[in-house]
């Protein structure tokens, strides 16, 4: 008989349900991939499962929300109107200790979450942890410079844990911090081909190749190949193709012979390098998330294999060595916190037998690892043949194939009514009859498919509700402009009523209608291949979106901190309520193409909010040009650094796995029908995705980590 931590024959109730209380817990850290190298005694097991409970958790969440929420009206605040310096209102400043406020209880919800998790992990495993560690120092420097800011009366010029906060973001996440490590292992290989292919290849020879033109022939060149810099960031903006033709017409236009290199670097950085580049990160970075995802297999596995272990020492009247009773496993699984139709799948797996060994109560957890699929209820039962037989009609595929048959020729009618409308005025428009007999027709299929169906069956399929929501919403748009209109040749003006006209509502009307086309999406295998392939990348890749947040953030800390109120508009371009824009720029004039004469006055470094449109917007060289003029030449460093960022590195991550999630749902749809995708699109994870390259641990290795396991001290 094995023994866990305790002497025991007889187990006492107590006994009993700790052990009890340790499979749950174990259970539950495998369906969630967490460690299991955390306390087992009683009183820490129940502060862990209070830990990860949806109310604590969901608060935690909140809280980081808010602190990263507060850069939006701290100073300089982002609540005024506009975001142009020319007529933008002086923004709500916040007093002093009112962000401070919030600010500091949020770090005290952080202090006591740093607590809570290195109680509950202990000491030798806190100082294993760096993440835990850089949680300490964060929350400490961030405490350091409140008090600072608090002293200073809030005035002080620089926030250093305005810049620290995503990181609270990032370590509230397993998920994020493996995709943070694999893009960290990426970064060196990105480098190791970009650099030496780009500025040791094409930026000095096209330098010394374009160089020598004679300024005093054209003056425009010199403002793109004066210098090495001006050379370097002209052809990295020309490989955005964000200014050309631009930087080439100077030269091409005294000598056609320019064009020549022009072109090959084109070819060679845009066409070549750039999907070159994807290719790379695709490569890389898959081999590295793969490897991240195996480690939450075996956290899977371990889990599971420990809740074993715990349950098969319930003693000798309850199992015996090496096998657990099936009422004992019922019990775990009736307190185990768990979606419920994985509880369904995993309970029906129990076998008539007394026991179960350590290989069946694996097999039952391999649930757990497969695809949710979504069943329908039964069609309801009809007793009269007549009705039998409308139900295997209105029931049938082909009904499905009509209505999306009338959908198209809806939209057709509506663009040829529109065609046809738009050299006439809003009063002798009408395609109120057409629109109202289509509505008419959605309404009788959604009639027809409840009474085939039952309304708990027509609500089971996602299309039916995206049909019958805007089926209804259409049909009340219309009695709604019966009731105002009577008869759309009123004696009202159409285009003129109170809160909508006639002809607004209809456009309305059209808009819906053309939306309600999109229910055919689902019956085209490819076109639902790739719409379900969007979803999961909304649903289960928040990782990769919250480190895209945490770019965004620091990006936009450092914005404020280097060029905020850099550019500020001559005084004869300041603009008065009662001004008209054309009044602006009357006595004020800039060479053509740069920031001021494109009027991009609102893209800025003012405050938090415009800086995320402003990086949105990069890279410019309009932008660049207008910032090192007014700051210096080392300006560029930081919109260089965003392009790579952004445009190079999380551009071609994305797409790596937008292509890894749509290919291993081609593979599995390739043998499905149109019928079936439906049937994989359900909580592919990115787990699901590497399944079938994961490599299972042996029994060996999850013994020996659970004879590591620092709380939990089994004897064999």
């Amino acid at each position: 008989m094995c023994v866990a931590s305790f002497d025991f024959g007889l187990l006492s109730t107590g006994d009993r349900e700790l052990y009890t209380q340790q499979a749950v817990v174990f259970i539950e850290d495998a369906i969630q991939y967490r460690s299991i190298n955390h306390r087992v005694d009683a009183s820490s097991l129940r502060m862990y499962r209070w830990y990860y409970s949806r109310i604590c958790q969901w608060g935690l969440g909140l809280t980081i929300v808010v602190v990263l929420l507060l850069a939006f009206v701290e100073r300089p605040s982002s609540l005024s109107v506009s975001s142009d310096p020319r007529h933008r209102s002086p923004s709500w400043e916040p007093p002093c200790g009112f962000t401070e406020s919030i600010e500091m209880v949020c770090l005290l919800i952080f202090c006591l979450d740093l607590a809570v998790k290195s109680y509950l992990i202990g000491w030798e495993e806190f100082r294993k942890n760096k993440w835990l560690i850089g949680y300490s120092v964060i929350i400490s420097v961030s405490v350091i410079d409140w008090v600072l800011s608090v002293s200073m009366v809030c005035d002080e010029k620089l926030r250093v844990r305005r810049l620290l906060r995503p990181f609270f973001l990032l370590q509230n996440s397993s998920l994020m911090k493996k995709t943070l490590k694999c893009i960290k292992r990426t970064l060196p290989e990105i480098a190791r081909y970009l650099t030496p292919l780009y500025l040791g290849t094409l930026t000095p020879p096209g330098h010394l190749c374009v160089s020598v033109q004679d300024t005093k022939k054209n003056g425009e060149w010199e403002l793109h190949f004066r210098n090495l810099p001006n050379s370097l960031t002209s052809l990295l903006v020309l490989l955005t193709t964000a200014n050309n033709p631009d930087v080439m017409i100077p030269a091409y236009s005294l000598n056609r012979g320019y064009s020549i290199f022009f072109v090959a670097f084109s070819v060679i950085g845009t066409y070549c390098l750039m999907n070159l580049l994807t290719a790379i990160i695709y490569n890389q970075f898959r081999g590295y998330l793969l490897m991240s995802v195996q480690t939450s297999i075996i956290r899977r596995r371990l889990g599971i294999r420990a809740a074993f272990q715990v349950l098969s020492c319930l003693g000798p009247g309850e199992a015996t060595e090496e096998c657990v009773h099936v009422d004992a496993v019922l019990e775990v699984m009736s307190r185990v916190k768990m979606k419920s139709y994985y509880r369904a799948a995993i309970t029906k797996h129990y076998a008539d037998v007394g026991y179960m060994d350590c290989e069946q109560f694996r097999k039952i957890f391999d649930e757990l690892d497969k695809d949710r699929i979504k069943e329908h209820p039964p069609l309801p039962q009809y007793s009269s043949p007549v009705l039998q037989r409308l139900q295997v009609i209105f029931s049938h595929y082909y009904l499905t194939v009509l209505g999306n048959a009338v959908a198209l020729a809806n939209v057709i009618c509506i663009c040829t009514v529109l065609v046809l409308n738009s050299e006439k005025s809003t009063t002798e428009r009408d395609n109120y009859i057409i629109n109202l007999c289509f509505i008419l027709y959605y309404l009788l299929e959604m009639s027809v498919k409840i009474f085939a169906f039952s309304w708990r069956g027509y609500l089971s399929y996602r299309n039916n509700i995206f049909d019958g929501f805007l089926t209804i919403l259409l049909l009340v748009l219309q009695i709604t402009i019966y009731i105002t209109y009577r008869h759309p040749h009123s004696q009202w003006d159409p285009s003129s009523h109170e809160v909508l006209s006639l002809w607004e509502m209809i456009r309305l009307v059209n808009m819906l209608i053309v939306f309600r086309f999109l229910r055919i999406i689902p019956d085209i295998k490819l076109m639902a291949l790739v719409a379900s392939t969007l979803l999961d990348l909304v649903k289960n890749l928040r990782a990769f979106a919250g480190i895209l947040v945490v770019v965004y953030y620091v990006f936009a800390v450092f914005g404020i901190w280097l060029f905020e109120g850099a550019i500020k508009p001559p005084p004869e371009m300041s603009v008065h309520s009662n001004s008209s824009m054309e009044n602006i720029t009357s006595n004020f004039s800039m060479e053509c193409g740069t920031y001021e004469q494109l009027g991009y006055w609102p893209n800025n470094f003012d405050d938090f909010a415009v800086i995320l449109c402003f990086l949105f917007n990069s890279i410019s060289s309009a932008f660049m040009e207008a910032y090192s003029r007014y700051t210096t030449s080392w300006a560029k460093i930081y919109f260089v650094c965003w392009w790579f960022t952004s445009s190079v590195m999380w551009v071609n991550l994305f797409v790596a796995l937008i292509l890894e999630n749509f290919i291993y749902k081609w593979d599995r749809s390739h043998k499905c029908s149109v019928t079936d995708v439906e049937r994989i699109r359900y909580e592919t994870s990115v787990q699901l995705i590497f399944k079938g390259q994961i490599q299972e641990p042996t029994e060996e290795e999850l013994l020996c980590q659970l004879h590591q396991h620092p709380h939990l001290h089994l004897h064999w």
